[in-house]
This record gives structure tokens, sequence and C-alpha cells, in this order.
């Protein structure tokens, strides 16, 4: 998956209006990849939409409370950026605006790449007292819930994205 990782996470910290560190920041991020890239794996999702939803679904968010339309911001973001840190096809491009659009709406999905972003977001929401529920997950992301709880309700350390 060649993309140019590093240039757009220079863009997003830049750009980020939250604490880089806080509930909605790079900690989070990094989980959301990791559950990501696994579950994705396990589901022959599009690791390459997978990973750039890690990235950017909370990147717009204005606050780390309700925040209706940060996908929706995610989403704009993330096409009016493409072509510059990373290059998708059309359908790719369609699938991570999609699921960045509806990641907070408790929506399901048939289409794997998109379940699969939701799934790793909604693994990671012990981060803010939540446990996540099977009936939002796919079987897949069923098999990892209490190992994901237990690392998201973990004292935060020192993300790994820069």
């Amino acid at each position: 998956m060649d993309f140019d990782r590093s240039g757009l996470i220079s863009l997003i910290k830049s750009e980020f209006k939250l604490d880089w560190q806080g509930i909605h920041g790079a900690n989070h991020w990094a989980r959301v990849l990791n559950h990501g890239k696994n579950i994705g794996q396990i589901r022959k999702a599009d690791l390459l939409v997978v990973e750039l939803f890690g990235f950017l679904h909370d990147s717009c968010r204005f606050n780390d409370g309700r925040d209706p339309k940060h996908g929706e911001r995610a989403a704009e973001f993330a096409h009016g950026i493409h072509g510059d840190f990373y290059q998708l096809t059309p359908k790719q491009l369609d699938a991570l605006c999609y699921a960045m659009k509806h990641h907070s709406g408790g929506e399901v999905s048939t289409n794997r790449t998109i379940q699969t972003c939701w799934d790793a977001d909604r693994l990671d929401l012990g981060r803010v007292g939540i446990f996540p529920s099977p009936q939002f997950l796919s079987q897949e992301a069923s098999l990892f819930i209490d190992l994901a709880y237990d690392w998201s309700t973990q004292a935060p350390r020192k993300s790994h994205v820069r």
C-alpha cells in the first residue's frame, strides 16, 4: 500500500482541532488502525481504505462530545486531498467517504470494507466507557471484543502516530 503516510499524518496533525493525545486523537486512531488491519485481513477487506479510515475518520471533529457532522466533514476532507497523499479508484473513494460519513450512526453494512472500518472504530469504544455490542459488529470483529475493550481502557501511552 503505497501512499504518503507521513505527509498525510503531518497534514492531519496541522489541521487537528483537538488534543492530539485525547479520546479522538492519535492513540484512538492507532488502535482503530490495528483493529482494522486484523479484521480486514480476516474479512479480505480493502486494507488501504481501512488504513485511511483509521487516520481520517475523526480528523475533522470540532469537539470530543456530540459532533454529528464530523464524519461528513472528514469525508469532504478525504475527497479534497485525494490525489495529494493517496490515489484511490472511484469505488475505493466512495467506500472510504461512505464509511466516514456514517461511522457514528450505528448502521451495519454488508460491504466488507465499510463494516471493517466501523468494526475497527467500534472496538475502541471502551476508551469512553462503552463495551462494544456484538449486534453492531461483524462476526470476525466480535472475536476481538474482550481484548479490544481491555486495550482501549488502559492508560494512554504516547501515540505511535506522530
